[in-house]
């Protein structure tokens, strides 16, 4: 099922950049207590400058934890034709008979994940295309204002 190597992609995805600034966040964190990090002069800043960087490196940490729990509650099925679009859907539309597949996921979106010889654009129910598609079924129509210009787009299949 496609949409299952969907998920698995955006969860590695997620893992790796994860791990990597947890590693980040330790080497700073261990930089920031070193014994030569102590203040040399009152415009010697480099101890409080590892500590913020440090502070936002934990708070990426937790953003990222939160945010591979939501991806892993996700549970994968196959939605039926008369369906509404709801998280975990792979939705199809037509922009003036440009038909892209969209994959509609609380967290992840802007990530463009290969599966099945296919490229697919993950968007989070919080962007402009994910908020009016929830709830929607295949045939229905939605307009989103972009760039000051209304589109138009027709939703052709909800998977």
């Amino acid at each position: 099922m496609q949409k299952k190597k969907i998920l698995k992609k955006l969860i590695d995805n997620v893992k790796e950049e994860l791990d990597g600034l947890k590693k980040a966040y330790d080497s700073t964190h261990s930089l920031m207590t070193a014994p030569d990090m102590k203040s040399e002069g009152k415009y010697d800043t480099r101890g409080i400058e590892a500590g913020y960087l440090a502070g936002a490196q934990k708070v990426r940490v937790t953003e990222l934890e939160q945010e591979l729990q939501l991806l892993e509650e996700i549970k994968v099925r196959e939605f039926k034709p008369d369906e509404e679009v709801a998280i975990g859907a792979l939705v199809e539309l037509d922009l003036n008979g440009f038909i892209k597949k969209y994959f509609i996921s609380p967290t992840a979106g802007g990530t463009m994940v290969e599966a099945d010889g296919e490229s697919i654009l993950v968007i989070s129910v919080f962007s402009p295309i994910g908020a009016e598609v929830l709830q929607l079924k295949a045939g229905d129509d939605f307009e989103l204002e972009t760039k000051g210009d209304p589109r138009e787009y027709k939703i052709l299949s909800v998977s």
